[in-house]
């Protein structure tokens, strides 16, 4: 068990049993099992707040920078589509 540390944490005791069974169904130690449950929930955790910023990316307002580029490239378009029809 090295680079491994030690902690106590409280949990409800319906909880607790159930991480009981779950441990020994998938042939786990109670410590396994914490460590994977708290394993999947950073990783969660990680891939929301990725979420949650890409999302807010897209979100923003344009600025005049790209409004401009993207009523050019509007003109653009149109001039291309008129002339193949």
């Amino acid at each position: 068990m090295a680079n491994t540390r030690k902690t106590a944490i409280s949990i409800q005791k319906t909880l607790f049993n159930q991480a009981e069974i779950l441990a020994e169904q998938l042939n786990l130690s109670r410590s396994q099992l914490y460590g994977l449950a708290l394993e999947r929930f950073i990783e969660n955790h990680e891939n929301q707040k990725l979420l949650d910023d890409i999302n807010k990316a897209y979100t923003d307002e344009p600025d005049v920078f790209e409004i401009d580029r993207i009523s050019k490239m509007r003109k653009t378009h149109r001039k291309l589509v008129k002339s193949e029809w």
